[in-house]
């Protein structure tokens, strides 16, 4: 059983949620924006639920010093290449961030082929293939990678977490030829934390080879879990790696500390590190296709070479999304669990607004 909530039924509880917390309007907005947009593609780990649970532990509800700051300012430090800015976030609210240097890569991109920005001092953007996803139905090539909140990933051969489950995301303009956007969004961990967290509130388990406990030994039970593991070994961990590195190259500091200000020490930073690139079709155009295809045939016509020889039947990065928003809009709104709707309904007390779930209604799965 499902229930259906209706979008502005989930805007006002977590939006009132965000103010409660003391969130300007302009960051609510943001914040709620990508929370529907998670959930309308059956989001299920980054969701509204995540997000404010996620700011209370270690957002702006964390002492002594906050790990997000509502109402900060960021400063766009000067850049000597055009097509590139430089960010310090400042602890401002993730999603706010994200959307905004997403917006930006993209008028870049629009003027010089392509646009990055890099997000120094920040707070974890929750789901990022939405940022991507948003971008790529625009027309661009979209990516972005961060340094996840805490080091929860043990690396290749090793013990102890050091890594945070660091996702990678990227967006491509596939909607003429399939139907949406082809996005490739995935923690570098086996599952995300937020997996776990999911799996706490439904009473589920964990996969197998994906989780430890606290003496290192495999486990499936969500309860017990201390460190996640990386995916394909060796690969998971290099690609995880890759973000640490990236924000290492643009300020970040110990993985160890990220979002843990009580072991930082003098002079040392907490913080996440995000990166946004965004390339203009057109800028990677080489204009020599076979057969006289244009760009947008050929793309389409490597898609079907993919699925065709008898692999009709598998399925596209980002499908799934695409089917689970197919599915909110013909239920006429958000899609959640019984147990999710517990935790809105607890999160709406919380914040002030009168909601129940009697007030909605219910569908088979």
């Amino acid at each position: 059983m499902e229930y259906v909530l209706p979008v502005q039924t989930h805007d006002t509880i977590i939006g009132a949620g965000y103010k409660k917390r003391g969130y300007d309007a302009q960051e609510i907005s943001c914040a709620t924006h990508i929370c529907r947009l998670a959930a309308w593609h059956g989001i299920k780990t980054h969701n509204g639920i995540k997000a404010l649970q996620l700011d209370d532990h270690l957002g702006s509800s964390l002492k002594p010093v906050p790990g997000c700051v509502p109402g900060a300012v960021v400063i766009k430090e000067p850049s000597k290449f055009e097509a590139c800015q430089k960010w310090i976030a400042n602890r401002m609210l993730g999603q706010a961030v994200a959307m905004d240097a997403m917006q930006t890569a993209t008028q870049l991109a629009d003027k010089y082929g392509v646009g990055i920005v890099c997000v120094d001092q920040a707070f974890h953007y929750l789901w990022g293939g939405g940022y991507v996803m948003e971008a790529a139905k625009q027309g661009y090539i979209a990516y972005t990678n961060c340094t996840s909140a805490l080091a929860e990933t043990v690396p290749f051969m090793g013990k102890f977490p050091t890594l945070g489950t660091n996702p990678h995301s990227w967006g491509f303009p596939t909607t003429e030829a399939v139907g949406f956007p082809i996005v490739i969004d995935w923690a570098t961990s086996v599952i995300a934390m937020g997996r776990v967290q999911q799996a706490i509130r439904e009473g589920m388990p964990l996969p197998p080879n994906a989780a430890v406990d606290k003496d290192g030994n495999p486990t499936t039970d969500p309860n017990k879990v201390a460190a996640l593991l990386p995916f394909s070994a060796h690969k998971g961990y290099g690609l995880s790696l890759i973000n640490e590195l990236v924000a290492a190259l643009i300020g970040g500091s110990l993985p160890t500390i990220r979002c843990r200000p009580d072991a930082a020490g003098p002079g040392e930073k907490f913080t996440p590190s995000f990166f946004f690139q965004v390339i203009h079709p057109e800028a990677i155009n080489c204009g020599t296709f076979a057969c006289g295809r244009s760009q947008s045939q050929n793309v389409k016509a490597v898609i079907q070479d993919v699925l065709g020889h008898g692999n009709e039947n598998c399925m596209l990065p980002g499908q799934i999304e695409a089917e689970a928003a197919k599915r909110s809009e013909a239920a006429g709104g958000l899609l959640f669990t019984g147990v999710e709707i517990e935790q809105l309904e607890l999160l709406a007390t919380d914040a002030g607004v009168n909601f129940s779930r009697d007030d909605i209604k219910a569908v088979a799965c």
